[in-house]
């Protein structure tokens, strides 16, 4: 698969979305940002610092807000992809062209633009140590390789690993998703690695 090298690519892959991004990407381009490509979409910056992105799928396309957790949204626009889970990140969601509406986004992107030169950023606090919920506790007992190669990986992915076991409700649930994460361990790889191509 290419990679995306310019916002003009990313509009016309997307061709079901075609008019409605290239609408955003005018609204946009009205304000001090910098065009670029990041996670092979287009991102829009100060400063080198990430204020918004375009983003396309199958049945919807919107705008991320990387700080949008502080933005004012008194209509509830913004919704969190990942409740519980997405801390900053906000998304101004729609799924026809005619759902755009100017003056949101625009305010939007100002409050974005203004919190971002004020230096206003969501602040994560990040337990640095995975809570090791107990089923993966004892695969590590019996398995002294597994143990030692999870202990290799990165803060964040030890995160991803035992928190993967821990959202599991069913037992079984818990046993098929360690199973399936054994090899990938001892592989060295992440959760969703595979995700972040």
């Amino acid at each position: 698969m290419s990679k995306i090298k310019s916002a003009d690519e990313y509009v016309a892959k997307h061709k079901k979305w075609q008019r409605s991004l290239d609408h955003l990407r005018e609204l946009i381009k009205r304000f001090d940002l910098v065009e670029t490509i990041k996670w092979g979409q287009p991102t829009y910056t100060i400063n080198n610092k990430n204020v918004l992105a375009i983003c396309a799928f199958k049945e919807h396309f919107g705008i991320w807000f990387f700080n949008g957790a502080l933005l004012k949204d008194p209509d509830g626009y913004l919704r969190n992809a990942q409740e519980g889970t997405t801390k900053a990140m906000r998304q101004l969601r729609f799924s026809s062209f005619e759902e755009i509406n100017d003056e949101v986004i625009t305010n939007f992107v100002q409050q974005a633009i203004n919190n971002q030169k004020a230096g206003k950023e969501v602040k994560i606090d990040i337990n640095r140590e995975a809570d090791i919920p107990p089923l993966l506790e004892k695969a590590f007992s019996d398995d002294k390789k597994l143990n030692s190669k999870f202990g290799e990986l990165t803060p964040g992915r030890q995160r991803e690993y035992a928190q993967y076991i821990a959202d599991a409700k069913q037992e079984a649930t818990k046993l098929s998703r360690l199973k399936k994460i054994i090899p990938m361990i001892k592989n060295g790889v992440g959760l969703n690695d595979k995700y972040q191509k």
